[in-house]
């Protein structure tokens, strides 16, 4: 709150109009009056979004005129709101200038802080800095100094062609190149207001620069001391140009919040990558060939990892063995449970695979004797492809369903509980043939779930996509496996992050 003389009234409309003088503390010091003044506390704006709220003046910011001899008819007092060159106009302007900044600065951070996936963030970053900065096109180089990664380069107005001839120039002669390849630790900017004119430009750069179109460059390191140094982001100007001392003090206050904010995220994303990358190690690495079927399994995990698996694996005599299930929870204790399961049950399918509820019932007894706090759902198929038979159990799961150019219905199972519900697991097994050409999909109810509809229309869905497999594509299981899943989950529900895992397994039969 400032304490200004009567005679220094502050016009709020007129702060709100003023947009882009800033500086209040130096002219309150100007026009300080000689001697004892009134009582008056220095401005402290509340920090907004993390920003520090002390910005200098601009440097463009001209000096007040001299008052003008007020007409005789009506002489104005000088030091009055109305006078020319009063104090109480440039403190308003200033002050409108500097809370318009902050306000700004403070919806930018604001729409930052929305972006939950690391390239989200990055784009928005050179969005913003591009509007601070009043540049059309730029790029970020994300390259961790700890150098686990992941390393990216991200571009705004440039398409992944220009950013691949931008990195064709030798990284010595770039600007984030030199920022990242610094030894000194500073944060200074790397700037550019004419590169073309510049002696001893690189060849290769100019030769670039002129093919893209861009005459000048400002690029500031994504570096804080917390969060060390991630990247680069460089803005390009059309015409030789450069950001005024304001833009620059400004862009470097957001791009100092922007890193803490994209360390978040990258450590983020690093614990999705080992989650990903763990789930992945504990699933077949690749599916068996089998006279008389085709195989074809789709896998999407979520952020933190879940206890969605498949499994297909061939038994004695020519049979094959398929299996799908899902562990109850997420993060490593359920991707580690998934893979004890899932090893279990192949232990038990080459013991006593013919018998798909005996296979369950050892499955459901491990459960209840080493994990008890956990359920899970699982499937097991026992198949002879020669004689096209399947011999199916299921514990808590959903039914196969089965896909031909006659027929697109859900097999008639059994209904049970899931593993680790109750004290002894049998439920009855089926069977049935496919013919000649279809396929039989195995998947988990991560698919269901992730459509965000109830069962009974989720399921609908999934049977009309089935139904509507083309019949370009019948004849390959990993074809009709893509459609169901795009179908059931457009635009791109199957790739966003979500809680719930997802697992296809098809199966043709020829």
């Amino acid at each position: 709150m400032l304490d200004i003389p009567s005679s220094v009234r502050v016009d709020v409309e007129a702060l709100l109009a003023a947009q882009n003088h800033m500086g209040v503390c130096d002219a309150l010091e100007q026009y300080a009056p000689v001697g004892k003044p009134d009582a008056m506390t220095a401005p402290h704006l509340p920090k907004v979004a993390g920003i520090d709220s002390t910005v200098p003046p601009p440097a463009h910011t001209v000096a007040p005129a001299s008052p003008a001899p007020a007409p005789p008819s009506s002489p104005a007092t000088p030091g009055t709101p109305g006078a020319p060159g009063a104090p109480g106009a440039l403190i308003q302007d200033r002050l409108a200038g500097w809370v318009s900044d902050l306000t700004t600065l403070h919806e930018l951070t604001e729409r930052l802080a929305r972006t939950a996936v690391l390239d989200e963030a990055l784009h928005e970053v050179l969005r913003a800095g591009a509007a601070l900065v009043g540049a059309r096109r730029g790029l970020v180089v994300l390259e961790p100094a700890d150098g686990l990664g992941p390393d990216t380069t991200v571009g705004l107005g440039l398409a992944r062609a220009d950013l691949g001839h931008i990195e064709t120039v030798p990284r010595g002669a770039t600007s984030y190149g030199r920022i990242l390849d610094r030894a000194d630790g500073t944060d200074e900017p790397e700037v550019h207001a004419d590169l073309l004119s510049e002696n001893g430009l690189d060849p290769r750069h100019r030769e670039v620069a002129t093919r893209l179109g861009y005459a000048a460059s400002f690029a500031l390191p994504l570096a804080t001391e917390a969060a060390g140094q991630l990247g680069a982001a460089v803005w390009l100007y059309d015409e030789p140009a450069e950001p005024v001392e304001r833009q620059r003090h400004l862009v470097g206050l957001y791009t100092s919040y922007a890193t803490e904010h994209l360390a978040r995220l990258l450590e983020l994303e690093r614990a999705r990558t080992k989650s990903r990358t763990l789930a992945e190690e504990l699933l077949p690495p690749r599916l068996p060939r089998v006279g008389g079927v085709q195989l074809a399994a789709r896998h999407r995990t979520g952020p933190r990892g879940g206890g969605d698996w498949y499994d297909a694996l061939p038994l004695p005599e020519g049979a094959l063995g398929l299996a799908v299930g899902s562990v109850t929870g997420s993060g490593a204790s359920a991707v580690a449970a998934m893979g004890r399961l899932r090893a279990s049950l192949r232990a038990y399918a080459v013991m006593e695979g013919e018998d798909p509820v005996a296979v369950l019932s050892d499955l459901e007894l491990l459960l209840r004797l080493t994990e008890p706090a956990r359920s899970a759902t699982a499937l097991f198929a026992y198949c002879e492809p020669a004689l096209r038979k399947i011999v199916l159990a299921g514990a808590g799961h959903s039914p196969p369903l089965v896909i031909g150019e006659r027929r697109t219905e859900f097999v008639e199972t059994s209904l049970s509980a899931p593993l680790g519900m109750l004290a002894c697991w049998e439920a009855p097994s089926v069977e049935f043939s496919p013919e000649p050409g279809e396929t039989v999909l195995l998947y988990t109810d991560g698919l269901l779930h992730r459509t965000g509809d109830p069962m009974d229309r989720a399921f609908a869905r999934l049977h009309a996509a089935a139904a509507g497999v083309p019949r370009t594509i019948r004849d390959d299981p990993g074809a009709i496996a893509d459609h169901v899943l795009h179908t059931v989950l457009p635009d791109g529900l199957d790739a966003a992050d979500s809680e719930e895992d997802v697992v296809l397994l098809a199966a043709r039969f020829e």
